[in-house]
């Protein structure tokens, strides 16, 4: 539970870096941007594997470059579904995608599955 709450925050993070540094990407309080990673988190989990099953050939076609798409179209969704989240053209919800993933790749790496924070300690022995 402490580590989905976490995960949560982390991308409630991710989102407010967004808002601030990608334009036509906003938000009207610290409440929607917790709802907006609440929500972003239920369509990667249930919408985002079929849409990645669905544009597999494209995907393949593109080497991965499709993903990039796929995630900013999730993004527009959260907006899409969210008072107070807001996501204006596509090329906001690309970047803001790339911000939103960015930031969670690096703030998870430091977050273990039981939602610790984790650092990896190496002792050399001479």
């Amino acid at each position: 539970m402490i580590g989905m709450l976490f995960r949560v925050l982390i991308t409630a993070l991710g989102l407010w870096l967004a808002t601030i540094i990608v334009p036509g990407v906003e938000a009207q309080g610290s409440a929607a941007l917790f709802w907006a990673a609440i929500w972003l988190g239920i369509i990667n989990a249930l919408v985002r594997p079929l849409v990645v099953l669905m544009t597999l050939p494209i995907t393949l076609l593109t080497l991965g470059g499709f993903l990039l798409v796929v995630n900013a179209g999730m993004l527009a969704m959260v907006a899409w579904l969210l008072e107070g989240f807001v996501v204006q053209g596509f090329f906001s919800a690309l970047f803001g995608s790339l911000v939103v993933s960015l930031t969670s790749w690096a703030a998870s790496s430091f977050v273990g599955p039981s939602g610790r924070y984790e650092v990896l300690v190496i002792e050399r022995r001479s």
